[in-house]
């Protein structure tokens, strides 16, 4: 019974052994992971600053061979929760890219298509959406974001998913005088109206729901455009 119970002991030292090791391999790749995503931020960062900044984001894009404009920059961006537009810091940096395995540019490249196919899923859309929004806030307590910038935000977020609606709602912002600027709940009121709004006939649209006026407003116009 002593020689059965001192080789169970055994076997479990053994084991142990194995656990740590494997342990201690998986640390190394990681760390040896990391050191690369931090030599590639070194590539592109300033080094006075010590952050990606816009110079360095548009040689990134060049390398990664998409506008600084493609709607798969700014999912970068989401995916490394980055909080200030045309910037990345080291621990963002470090956040998106060990998020997305990509420790090279050539592996950051062919990730990108499946960032988008993640982004795009409906349960992180809306979240991308309002990312969106935020990250065009440049100042200290900015609550609202001018029209001029809304309407090329909405052609990069919404265009190829909502053609019509971005298309109208573009034209309507150009020619109404009522908004110079539109926030979060109006932003946020937009989204809701493509997903839940028939359209063009709205026939589903009650202006005496929570919309926001922008939004009664809109739909007041199409209708005088329509008849």
């Amino acid at each position: 019974m002593r020689r059965s119970s001192s080789k169970k002991k055994s076997g479990q030292s053994t084991e142990s052994v194995t656990t740590d090791l494997f342990r201690s391999a998986s640390s190394k790749a990681s760390n040896k992971e990391m050191d690369r995503i931090d030599h590639l931020f070194n590539q592109y960062a300033n080094k006075s600053s010590s952050l990606i900044d816009p110079e360095g984001i548009e040689e990134l894009c060049s390398n990664l061979e998409v506008s600084h404009t493609d709607i798969r920059i700014l999912m970068l961006a989401w995916k490394m929760k980055a909080e200030k537009q045309g910037y990345f810091t080291h621990e963002e940096w470090r956040r998106g890219l060990k998020a997305l395995r990509a420790d090279t540019i050539n592996k950051l490249k062919k990730a990108l298509p499946e960032l988008e196919k993640e982004v795009r899923r409906p349960s992180n859309f809306a979240d991308f959406y309002a990312y969106a929004f935020c990250y065009c806030l440049t100042e200290e307590k900015q609550k609202s974001i001018d029209i001029e910038t809304i309407c090329q935000l909405l052609e990069i977020v919404m265009g190829s998913t909502f053609r019509a609606q971005v298309d109208y709602f573009v034209e309507y912002l150009k020619i109404q005088n009522d908004y110079k600027v539109i926030n979060m709940d109006q932003w946020m009121g937009l989204y809701r109206f493509c997903n839940e709004i028939s359209f063009p006939d709205m026939g589903n649209y009650n202006p005496e729901l929570a919309w926001p006026l922008i939004l009664d407003n809109f739909v007041e116009w199409i209708q005088e455009k329509q008849a």
